[in-house]
């Protein structure tokens, strides 16, 4: 079988094509017309942000980690047709819109025009406007900075849409505790992709620890969920993108030197380190394995599937970005949205916010929802095809195991991240003085980095860590 001719078979395919008609008004919202929202149990959920920038890593409107300018990157023309792929085989699907501050207030023509379009998409489709902080606020600036700057953005995007709208979500990166509390109590929004599940040592920072599937943060730690009353956030904290969970467990981005035996931490269904780094047919094989965890294994597990993702609109026309061919990027939201429609035919394509209400309709606490996932590697980079992973998530503890199939290996758990013992969020950072590590790491942690992190049996885990494990999973021992 010729190589190209194994990919198509193994790949979910579709026709995946990018058409030039306009989008019809099938879902029309009015601004303030109230929503019903979808079950939880029983449905499969895909959030969808779209990132509008000036410079890449924009922190604030004067900190920008890479002063370049990305203006000739966005334009109306990129803009739509990046909104035409995502609905040419999905007219119905809604998706969040996530400005930075610069954006919001870049008085440019592109930049404007950008604005009232998605304005236009808000209101016709039901979108969501929101505000993106460049994903690193918590590790540069200080927590009361990041609490002021999203109550501006979040008046500036009211007035941009009117009708007296306000976003659902706040499209985070990192956001400390606090910042999520200001937000639940300063601006009564409940919902924020607050943390960026497994990053380490990527993009100059991270925060490993946290469950990957919402949760209510505690007081404590933005990794950590609440235990109780007393420290109970009431704003659902997101993760910004599925990942494949045997990448995950390397710190760090690329590495190696053959598309084949590469490895990325972050690789699973985000573009960059899928489409952009192996090309459309098998950048598509990674993304459709990470999303058949969540939407067959996972799904029967956890009674529900869900796969963030996060496209930065720079890619349609980033040089580097486009190695690939001229439309390349537009031609991957068409395959990736088409053939997830076509593989998961009642998967609902929505908005971080009106997700994150989802979830918080159905859960009130942290005390009801223990997460379930199970994998066996694609067999391609560092997705080990011959070992199989189990997570297990809860609000007391993170567990997960490795085992080689073909060998018949005991489970070893290589990771333990309890909850239910003091955590402390590091102080506030400032631009000059960032801290760009806030991970929450206790008894044994997936990335490997320091000794206690070898991987063991389960039986050789301390007395009253299997004590804690047994209260949930008494079949594990």
């Amino acid at each position: 079988m010729e190589r190209r001719d194994f990919i198509q078979k193994a790949a979910i395919t579709g026709t995946g094509l990018i058409g030039a008609s306009r989008l019809s008004p099938l879902n029309a919202l009015t601004v303030n017309e109230p929503k019903k929202l979808s079950p939880l149990l029983g449905s499969r959920f895909v959030t969808l942000c779209i990132m509008i920038r000036t410079t890449p890593w924009e922190v604030s409107r004067d900190v920008k980690l890479i002063d370049e300018d990305e203006s000739p990157y966005h334009t109306l023309k990129v803009v739509r047709d990046l909104r035409e792929a995502f609905a040419k085989n999905n007219p119905d699907g809604r998706l969040t819109w996530g400005f930075t501050l610069n954006a919001l207030e870049d008085k440019r023509p592109n930049y404007r025009d950008i604005r009232n379009y998605v304005v236009e998409c808000q209101q016709t489709y039901g979108d969501e406007v929101s505000y993106f902080p460049g994903y690193f606020p918590a590790l540069y600036l200080p927590r009361e900075r990041v609490n002021r700057e999203m109550s501006e953005a979040i008046q500036i995007i009211s007035n941009l849409v009117g009708g007296g709208y306000r976003p659902r979500s706040i499209i985070g990166g990192f956001l400390s505790a606090e910042n999520m509390r200001y937000l639940s109590e300063k601006e009564n929004i409940h919902v924020a992709h607050g943390v960026i599940w497994s990053q380490h040592a990527v993009d100059g920072g991270g925060a490993d620890g946290s469950p990957s599937y919402p949760y209510y943060p505690s007081k404590e730690h933005l990794c950590k969920p609440a235990q109780g009353k007393t420290d109970f956030i009431d704003c659902v904290n997101l993760d910004g993108w599925s990942v494949d969970f045997q990448c995950a467990r390397i710190s760090g981005g690329i590495q190696g030197t053959s598309v084949f035996n590469s490895a990325s931490s972050r690789r699973g269904v985000g573009p960059i380190e899928t489409y952009c780094d192996w090309g459309i047919d098998i950048g598509h094989l990674s993304v459709m394995h990470t999303q058949s965890i969540h939407f067959d294994r996972g799904f029967a597990l956890n009674g529900f599937g869900w796969i963030p993702n996060i496209w930065e609109a720079a890619l349609v026309k980033r040089p580097e970005r486009r190695d690939w061919g001229e439309t390349f990027i537009l031609e991957a939201m068409g395959k990736w949205v088409g053939d997830t429609k076509k593989r998961w035919p009642d998967v609902k394509f929505i908005s971080f916010g009106e997700y994150g209400e989802i979830w918080r309709q159905h859960y009130r606490d942290n005390e009801k929802w223990n997460y379930r996932f199970e994998e066996r590697g694609l067999g391609i980079g560092n997705s080990w095809g011959n070992e199989d992973i189990i997570w297990y998530m809860n609000k007391s503890f993170r567990l997960a195991t490795v085992r080689n199939w073909q060998q018949n290996t005991q489970p070893r758990v290589y990771d333990f991240t309890r909850y239910d013992i003091p955590s402390k969020e590091p102080a506030d950072p400032s631009p000059e003085k960032p801290n760009k590590d806030w991970s929450l790491m206790n008894r044994i942690n997936q990335k490997g980095l320091r000794p206690q992190d070898q991987p063991i049996l389960l039986k050789d885990l301390k007395k009253e860590d299997k004590d804690l494990i047994s209260r949930y999973y008494p079949e594990l021992f």
